[in-house]
């Protein structure tokens, strides 16, 4: 199966290895980026053929360029949504983005008359709000946006799954809507301008953080995360689907014993020594960041991808391939000296 498929957020991360197999396996690709000025950039570091790629103005905060991005696709994978650096002012920078960008995608989808979408969502739409008891998670989880440790990104992520499948319900008629809920993405680089997932492994690598907090993620590799969504595209019977897309919950320490037993020397800048969950509160007065990931300390969010493996015969690979590939890939590119 190929044909038109437009892909938002066309800069990303993730949008960029979906647009590489999307287009090894014969799509032509339609795909937004906030500055045509960019396009060049983005261009060369897909390194795909180009004329089966073209590219479109397009903002999560203004219905100019959608109309004109989908025309003429019957697919679309709408991967674009707001992950910040740092801790937000307010948490409606974060939730306004990325729900009205997702209902501004999904009105366009339907005005084009595309038969298929799929919308990158998140963990953090799942695995949060749930206290202390609840260790394992399915897709019929939904995180409780009021929750005290559902900070920003988390609602924000939240809050636009939740709008979008209310506004299919309501208005989307025979169009499929599903969802991928990736964990924390890792993996191979393809240029120096590197995803916020990976602030942890660049932290980890130059021996920026005094020690290991006790927290961690789920772990899933860009390449199995762009393999879900172009299975979420093509196979049949998904209309009102979720997936999970993750690997296994790995603490802090577990990453950080992965990366030194795999680079010897290279690793040597890797702290050891765990962080009491005190000391990670005392800097939270202080740090914004940290304060609002205090929630996690000591958490385990586990996941069940049951579903995933058996309607969509996905796999993931090992979390110490993408671990290494994106330390290995960070060295090379100069983003950390060690």
């Amino acid at each position: 199966m190929a044909g038109k498929v437009f892909v938002s957020g066309g800069s990303g991360y993730i949008a960029g290895f979906l647009i590489r197999q999307l287009i090894a396996e014969g799509w032509t690709v339609h795909t937004s980026i906030r500055d045509l000025a960019r396009e060049s950039a983005v261009r060369a570091s897909l390194t795909v053929d180009d004329s089966r790629l073209k590219f479109f103005a397009a903002d999560l905060m203004s219905d100019a360029g959608w109309a004109e991005a989908m025309s003429g696709c019957s697919h679309v994978a709408h991967v674009a949504s707001p992950l910040p650096s740092n801790a937000p002012k307010s948490d409606d920078e974060l939730i306004v983005p990325a729900r009205d960008g997702a209902l501004r995608a999904l009105k366009a989808a339907k005005a084009a008359g595309v038969k298929r979408f799929v919308m990158t969502s998140s963990m953090a739409a799942i695995a949060y709000g749930h206290g202390r008891g609840k260790s394992v998670f399915t897709e019929a989880d939904w995180t409780d946006p009021t929750s005290p440790d559902a900070y920003a990104y988390v609602r924000s992520k939240t809050i636009a799954e939740r709008a979008a499948r209310d506004w299919v319900a309501a208005e989307g008629g025979d169009m499929e809507f599903v969802t991928v809920n990736p964990a924390l993405v890792l993996g191979p680089l393809q240029s120096g301008d590197f995803s916020t997932s990976l602030e942890a492994i660049k932290k980890l690598l130059e021996g920026s953080m005094p020690g290991l907090p006790n927290f961690g993620f789920g772990i899933v590799d860009v390449r199995d995360v762009a393999d879900m969504h172009v299975r979420c595209l093509t196979m049949p019977g998904m209309a009102g689907e979720r997936f999970i897309c993750s690997g296994p919950f790995l603490m802090m320490a577990d990453v950080a014993a992965i990366l030194r037993q795999g680079l010897g020397q290279e690793g040597r800048k890797i702290p050891k020594r765990k962080l009491p969950d005190w000391v990670m509160r005392l800097v939270g007065r202080f740090d914004p960041v940290v304060r609002q990931v205090l929630g996690e300390l000591g958490n385990v969010r586990d996941t069940d991808i049951s579903h995933a493996r058996t309607k969509l015969g996905w796999n993931p690979r090992p979390p110490e391939e993408s671990i290494l590939d994106t330390a290995r890939d960070m060295i090379r590119l100069g983003i950390v000296k060690v």
